[in-house]
């Protein structure tokens, strides 16, 4: 029987492997929302935590940019009245481009490798390019020149263009953690972050078989 890890733990597995994850923290009360709001530091994002739901946008379960102690009380309330609620993710509030990044298990081939676009327009958007693991630094560049989304992290309109080396190398680590890992079954991390400075890891899931 495969065993599948919640958003925290899957954060915190990616974490202990060196990937770098997102400031965050999961609080059950009002008053700790505040205590790790104020550490983490405004604006702040927030998230409805619970291993019943997987789309949480869907369901109004996320809020960015939080700036201040009445919004923070507001929020906490309100996520908590969600159905299956188990408590809320206080998150740094990070701006960048959402990616889709992970790692799937083919009977054929072995582990692939994806990357594509990500945030609440993953399904819509289907925009993605796969590569049979362990990548190259070569085949990490390939892949996102492969996406529809590449003149946006080639820095389209005027916006600053994207750190690339980090993100290659960043693809290049997750493609080898099956060596390490061969029962991984599913890799799922929604949204990764990426800007002019760094590649940060927001959302995680993971299945082992």
């Amino acid at each position: 029987m495969g065993k599948t890890l919640s958003e925290q733990e899957a954060e915190k597995f990616l974490e202990q492997q060196g990937f770098p994850i997102v400031d965050r923290e999961l609080v059950k009360t009002s008053k700790q929302a505040l205590e790790v709001a104020e550490d983490i530091g405004y604006p702040i994002a927030m998230k409805v935590y619970s291993p019943h739901i997987l789309h949480k946008s869907d369901i109004g379960g996320v809020h960015l940019d939080i700036r201040n102690e009445k919004e923070v009380e507001k929020i906490f309330k309100k996520l908590m009245q969600i159905k299956h609620a188990k408590g809320v993710i206080i998150q740094e509030y990070t701006k960048g481009i959402s990616l889709l990044l992970g790692l799937k298990e083919d009977p054929s081939f072995g582990h692939a490798l994806v990357v594509g676009s990500g945030g609440i327009y993953t399904e819509i958007m289907k925009d993605v390019s796969f590569r049979v693991c362990p990548i190259t630094p070569k085949d990490a560049q390939e892949m996102l020149q492969e996406l529809k989304m590449y003149p946006l992290l080639e820095g389209a309109r005027g916006k600053k263009k994207i750190n690339k080396k980090k993100l290659c190398k960043l693809l290049v680590k997750l493609s080898t953690l099956v060596k390490k890992y061969p029962t991984i079954a599913e890799l799922d991390i929604n949204p990764l972050l990426v800007n002019e400075k760094e590649s940060l890891i927001v959302d995680a899931r993971i299945k082992f078989n």
